[in-house]
């Protein structure tokens, strides 16, 4: 197991807060994120060239939802004030705020994800790398900033020879 990683043993059912009644809805998935960039021709460039398609906009909303062609969605939100340097208020501020810092995404080839990257000029911000014993994962900015993950799973984690 990698060093920096510890395994968490959830216990049998999850106690409620004192006096509270648990949901008794379960969550079932993960549906989408949502990306606030400052220019949507720019976004909406950067994303369809990672592979997302605009399937609906909420002009109400002044957002849209992009899908993957093996359906993972976003939500492009459009009204972000664009920053000097495209800095993220959360990560590349002294004081680190409350907030997502980034999605997650799993990809079926990180090398090649790499190669196209370095082909488009795409700056690769940190990785590959592993992160615990089931992932590569390497990580890009957005024009905007927006940090964005990408993990390659692995077959057999380090030290797992089944």
């Amino acid at each position: 197991m990698n060093a920096a990683a510890s395994p968490i043993v959830p216990p049998p059912s999850i106690p409620s807060p004192a006096g509270a009644a648990r949901c008794p809805a379960r969550i079932l998935a993960y549906d989408h994120v949502g990306i606030r960039v400052s220019d949507r021709r720019r976004a909406l460039d950067f994303y369809q060239a990672l592979g997302f398609a605009e399937s609906l906009r909420f002009p109400e909303h002044e957002a849209n939802e992009m899908l993957s062609p093996d359906g993972v969605r976003i939500n492009l939100i459009f009204n972000a004030a664009r920053r000097p340097d495209a800095r993220n208020v959360l990560l590349d501020e002294p004081v680190k705020l409350p907030g997502m810092t980034h999605p997650a995404f799993i990809v079926d080839d990180l090398g090649a994800l790499q190669a196209w990257l370095r082909q488009r000029r795409i700056a690769i911000t940190e990785g590959p790398h592993h992160i615990g014993p089931r992932r590569i994962a390497l990580f890009i900015r957005d024009p905007d900033g927006n940090v964005l993950e990408f993990n390659q799973l692995m077959d057999h984690p380090e030290g797992d020879k089944t």
